[in-house]
C-alpha cells in the first residue's frame, strides 16, 4: 500500500485566521503557488480552512475589496475536506475526484497539517502504479476543465 505519507508535499504554507489578504497574496506570489492552508495557530497546526489564488480574485478583486484591511477568515473556505497521513493514497485519489479537487491536505492523527497530496504528485510518484498515473491524468484534465 502506498500511503499518502510517501507522495505527499511535506512543505506547506499557512497563515492564521486574522492574518491580512495582502500578506497572504504577496506569500502566494514569493512562492509561485496556489493555496495557503489556514491553522489555528502555528503551534498547533490544526487546519481552520484554506485560502487560494482564485479566492483571492474571486472575494477580493472582483467584489472591489481592500486587501491591507481584509482578513484571511473573511475569505478562505472552512471545513476542509482532508485525509490522513497514513491512508492510502488510492483514499486520497478518491477524494480529489468526489469533490473535484486537485489537491487534498494531509493531516496527522491529531489533525494536524503535515503535508499536501497533489494530482502531480501522485502522477510523479515512479511507486505508484501505472494505471493510477493514467486515471490521474484522466482527473487531472477534467478538474482543469472544470475550472
Amino acid at each position: 500500500m502506498i500511503r499518502c505519507s510517501d507522495v505527499m508535499t511535506n512543505e506547506t504554507l499557512s497563515c492564521l485566521p486574522g492574518d491580512s489578504v495582502e500578506q497572504v497574496a504577496q506569500l502566494l506570489g514569493l512562492r509561485g503557488i496556489g493555496p495557503v492552508l489556514v491553522v489555528e495557530d502555528h503551534q498547533t497546526r490544526k487546519l481552520a480552512g484554506i485560502v487560494t489564488d482564485r479566492d483571492l480574485v474571486q472575494k477580493i478583486l472582483a467584489e472591489g475589496r481592500d486587501s491591507k484591511t481584509t482578513l484571511v477568515a473573511e475569505v478562505m473556505t472552512a471545513g476542509v475536506v482532508t485525509v490522513r497521513d497514513n491512508d492510502d493514497v488510492q483514499k486520497a485519489l478518491d477524494t480529489m475526484i468526489d469533490q473535484q479537487l486537485r489537491r487534498v491536505p494531509v493531516v496527522d492523527s491529531e489533525s494536524r497539517i503535515v503535508g499536501m497530496v497533489a494530482l502531480t504528485d501522485v502522477a510523479q510518484d515512479p511507486s505508484v502504479p501505472q494505471e493510477t498515473t493514467a486515471l490521474v491524468k484522466v482527473i487531472h484534465q477534467a478538474a482543469s476543465a472544470a475550472q
